[in-house]
């Protein structure tokens, strides 16, 4: 019930909001694409290896995660995608990708953190458990 009453009193900011539904939305889309258009991605990327597919997946699915523990004040989330963010890097980099694309996934990160610092009393990092 104390934690109950806590949650009550925590305010989002509207751009955290809209961001996290961008990211759940995305990851969301990201394990579907991998999931049921590996055929798709193949056309665009021929020699992407079939392992990196389920790796894919469950990033994907992971960072959906981690978007729905933000939504729930949980720091772990963050944390939780800057990981993922390291190995999906890696994972990029072993199918082929150049490093730019590679690296594009920690600007979201980074993005993430930035919106996580928007507003006074309704800032999101001070109020994650």
């Amino acid at each position: 019930m104390n934690e109950e009453k806590t949650q009550i009193h925590k305010n989002r900011h509207g751009c955290l909001t809209a961001y996290l539904v961008f990211m759940m939305i995305m990851n969301s889309g990201a394990a579907l694409l991998y999931l049921f258009g590996a055929d798709l991605v193949l056309q665009g990327m021929p020699n992407m290896p079939e392992w990196s597919f389920p790796v894919l997946i469950i990033m994907s699915i992971f960072n959906l995660v981690c978007a729905v523990s933000l939504f729930r004040w949980k720091k772990w989330g963050f944390w939780g995608f800057l990981a993922s963010g390291i190995i999906v890097i890696i994972v990029n980099l072993s199918i082929g990708l150049s490093t730019a694309s590679a690296l594009g996934g920690i600007v979201g990160i980074a993005i993430l953190y930035g919106v996580l610092q928007i507003g006074k009393e309704n800032k999101g990092w001070p109020q994650l458990d």
